[in-house]
C-alpha cells in the first residue's frame, strides 16, 4: 500500500483527489495540509506527497526542500495548474520527482503514483539510441515537426518514439518526463 500526503491550498481539490486514491486499494491518503507550514508540521511518514507548488505562505518548492532535508527518501510529486517549465522547474531544482498537472485523468495520477514509487534513476539501458537522440529534444520543448526535421526522420515516427519513451519510464506527460530526464542525468 502507498501511503500519500496532500498538499493544496484548495479543500475541495484536495477532497476530490482524496476520494479518487482511497477509491484505489493500493492508495492511503494519510496526510493532508493546505500549506507548506501546515505539512512541514504534520509530516510523518508517507511514500509519496501531491504538493501544489503555488500557495500562500510557503510554497511547494521552500515546503518540498525543507522536508527533503529531513526525509530524503520521500517522493515529491508537483501538481500545478500550469504546464510550462518555469513552474516546474523549480521543484525539480528542490527535489521533486514528479510532475502532474492538476486536469490530469485518475489514469495519469495512478500511473504517476506507480512510477514514483519505484522510482529508481534513470534506466538509461532501457531506452533505444534513437530514443536516447529524441529524449532531450522532447525536454527542449520542441514540435513533433521539429523533431522531426532535426532527426531527418517522420513526424510519426517521432510520435511513436515519444510514446516508446513515455511507456518505458513510466512518465504520464511530457512534464513529468523532462523531470525524469533530469533527475537521471539524461538532460540539464
Amino acid at each position: 500500500m502507498v501511503d500519500i500526503f496532500l498538499v493544496d491550498d484548495h479543500r475541495l481539490f484536495r477532497d476530490g483527489l482524496r476520494r479518487l486514491l482511497s477509491a484505489d486499494a493500493r492508495f492511503r491518503v494519510v496526510g493532508e495540509a493546505g500549506s507548506g507550514e501546515e505539512f512541514l508540521e504534520l509530516l510523518g511518514d508517507p511514500n509519496l506527497v501531491f504538493m501544489d507548488i503555488d500557495m500562500p505562505g510557503m510554497g511547494g518548492i521552500e515546503a518540498t526542500r525543507r522536508a527533503l532535508e529531513t526525509h530524503p527518501d520521500l517522493k515529491v510529486v508537483a501538481l500545478s495548474m500550469h504546464g510550462d517549465e518555469e513552474f516546474y522547474r523549480p521543484m525539480m531544482a528542490a527535489g521533486a520527482v514528479g510532475f502532474l498537472p492538476k486536469d490530469s485523468t485518475m489514469e495519469q495520477v495512478v500511473a504517476t503514483v506507480l512510477g514514483v514509487v519505484d522510482y529508481k534513476g534513470a534506466p538509461v539501458r532501457e531506452l533505444s539510441e534513437r530514443e536516447k537522440e529524441v529524449l532531450p529534444l522532447i525536454c527542449q520543448g520542441l514540435s513533433t515537426q521539429q523533431i522531426a526535421q532535426r532527426l531527418f526522420i517522420s513526424p510519426r515516427t517521432v510520435d511513436k518514439h515519444r510514446a516508446s519513451i513515455l511507456d518505458k519510464t513510466g512518465c504520464p506527460n511530457t512534464a513529468s518526463l523532462v523531470v525524469w530526464a533530469v533527475r537521471g542525468g539524461l538532460y540539464s
